[in-house]
């Protein structure tokens, strides 16, 4: 019963108040009226809509993240920054971070995987002198863990480099003989090609319509690249811009030398393979044919000694 008064109180003065604000309210018709047409330039923004559309990692974390870096990088050699921008630049970008951002992440890896070693080897007793060594084991491999996914990215951009080189020169030179300038014939690469080295082209495009000269561009892409290849290519084309050589005939040249060059390299991976196919022919394959093959007869001959 007293539950119930209690209940039914609770409701009266809600629908009171209520009512008397609803009616008082309509005197404040011109704050509301304000306050909406405060409100309509803010709907029409659409940069407000566009922050609100990023993540929470977006809008919250990343800034908070390269703020701390960058006070966090201060602290870090220069010339370590810099090799880190230039692995960075190598890579083609490592997930979107910069140089700053890896150092902290190297940091943080570095000091809280020893911590999760640390702790687990707390709970289940181990003797300082070993938590002390797995704490700096964890600490080098948590440091040295980014710079070695890092190098892969490297490797393997590299490879694809390599690889995508000739077909890239062949299309390069048809462009050319076809009539086009050799920025020209960038842009018609970046259209119907992709990969990392069409990427790098792109950028020398880029480049050159900044305002930097087209020899500062094909070196840096030589650098950046670090393929020996295609540091050759731009070398060629530098000399035939500074010699006043026909492109042409310099981009056909060297179409046909990487041509030949990717068909020794395969030649070259051929004969490795029986070398290579040596140790797990020996190691796996053999003994296994050995137990397969002799095997029965092995048995067979100690039934019969032991017959006997």
């Amino acid at each position: 019963m007293l539950l119930g008064i209690t209940l039914l109180s609770f409701m009266t003065m809600f629908v009171l108040i209520y009512l008397l604000c609803n009616v008082y309210m309509r005197s404040g018709s011109s704050l509301a009226m304000r306050l909406k047409a405060l409100e309509r330039p803010n709907a029409e923004r659409t940069d407000i809509d566009e922050e609100l559309s990023k993540s929470f990692a977006q809008r919250i974390v990343s800034p908070i993240v390269g703020t701390f870096a960058k006070r966090l990088a201060k602290f870090a050699p220069q010339g370590i920054r810099k090799m880190i921008e230039q692995k960075i630049s190598m890579a083609g970008g490592f997930n979107g971070i910069t140089a700053d951002e890896f150092l902290l992440l190297c940091g943080a890896l570095g000091i809280g995987l020893p911590l999760l070693i640390g702790i687990g080897a707390i709970l289940i007793k181990a003797p300082l002198n070993k938590i002390i060594g797995l704490g700096l084991i964890g600490m080098a491999v948590g440091t040295y863990f980014p710079f070695i996914l890092l190098q892969q990215k490297i490797i393997k951009r590299k490879k694809s480099i390599q690889k995508d080189l000739p077909d890239v020169l062949d299309l390069l030179t048809v462009s050319v003989e076809a009539g086009l300038g050799f920025d020209g014939a960038l842009s018609k690469l970046a259209e119907k090609m992709k990969g990392a080295l069409v990427e790098e082209f792109n950028r020398v495009l880029q480049e050159i319509r900044m305002g930097i000269s087209r020899r500062q561009s094909l070196t840096s892409l030589g650098v950046r690249c670090d393929v020996p290849d295609l540091m050759l290519f731009a070398t060629s084309l530098i000399q035939a811009d500074q010699l006043g050589v026909s492109i042409g005939n310099v981009l056909r040249v060297q179409s046909v030398s990487m041509r030949e060059k990717r068909r020794q390299r395969a030649e070259e991976q051929a004969m490795k393979a029986p070398i290579k196919m040596m140790l797990p022919l020996v190691l796996f394959i053999f003994p296994t044919i050995f137990i397969v093959l002799l095997g029965p007869a092995i048995i067979q001959v100690i039934e019969t000694f032991s017959n006997r």
